[in-house]
């Protein structure tokens, strides 16, 4: 049965890492596995590697084949040099001290290399670092120097408000009367507007009817404002008197007509008693 070392892979989308293990070369890349020797994570810099090194010497010696990306795994790791000075004991190429002293020196030029990689990296992230971290300043000082302009704009904007103010308020205060201030004016223009007998509370609670403003002592009724001026009584107009064809009225007592006396005949036809001539 063909035996493969591969890689399984695990992780989120985008973001995978990898278990290395023995498995039969038809099962499915995420199916069974006879044994896993150890893990890959290629996110970081440089790429995390864990492996069983005994356990992998073990299979390759056994027969197992690698991927191409197992293989350089296993040679970075040193688990190829370590099979390949194996065989060369076996066939007597070299002695096993000289074999040892060999994968010592040789792992040694290895883990030197990968911790100059490592202190490369580690320099360029402190570099990178420290350029964000001055062009953050830079940026934070243009800010600040932007904001000090602006507040001492708005600083000079408003002194030379409140100098403008002062001089309406010096300006205004000469015009004044000395010794009476703007509300002290104020007062005065509504006590003239108002009768001296009047308290405020009354002026509140009687509404002053517009036509007819209230009267100041001072004032003198206009005489062409009939509201204003007393009515004048004009004599009310005889009749005329009427003349002698016009009968007077009935209630006059001195119009009566005159008695008739006892030698006066009565009309005709008012009396029975009239006598025969």
């Amino acid at each position: 049965m063909p035996v493969k070392i591969r890689l399984a892979r695990h992780g989120k989308k985008k973001l995978p890492y990898y278990h290395i293990v023995i498995a039969d070369s038809r099962a499915p890349r995420d199916g069974s596995l006879i044994e896993r020797i150890g893990s890959y994570n290629p996110n970081t810099n440089p790429a995390t590697i864990k492996l069983d090194f005994d356990r992998a010497l073990d299979w390759l010696l056994k027969g197992a084949q690698p991927t191409d990306t197992c293989r350089a795994i296993l040679s970075y790791k040193g688990v190829l040099m370590k099979k390949h000075l194996s065989n060369g004991v076996k066939k007597g190429a070299l002695t096993e001290e000289e074999a040892e002293a060999k994968f010592s020196a040789w792992m040694k030029e290895k883990e030197e290399k990968i911790e100059a990689k490592r202190e490369k990296v580690r320099s360029v992230n402190e570099q990178e670092q420290a350029s964000k971290i001055e062009a953050e300043a830079k940026i934070n000082e243009a800010r600040a120097a932007e904001l000090a302009k602006k507040n001492a704009e708005l600083a000079a904007a408003a002194a030379k408000a409140s100098g403008v103010e002062e001089e309406e308020s010096a300006e205004a205060a000469a015009e004044t009367p000395a010794g009476e201030t703007s509300a002290e004016a104020g007062d005065q223009k509504v006590s003239e507007e108002t009768p001296a007998s009047e308290t405020s509370a009354e002026a509140g609670d009687q509404k002053i009817p517009e036509e007819a403003p209230a009267k100041t002592p001072e004032e003198t009724p206009a005489p062409d404002t009939p509201s204003e001026t007393p009515p004048v009584e004009t004599p009310k107009e005889e009749p005329a008197r009427k003349g002698p064809d016009e009968a007077p009225p009935a209630d006059t007592p001195g119009e009566e007509p005159a008695r008739k006396g006892p030698d006066e005949a009565p009309p005709k036809g008012e009396s029975k008693d009239e006598p025969k001539k």
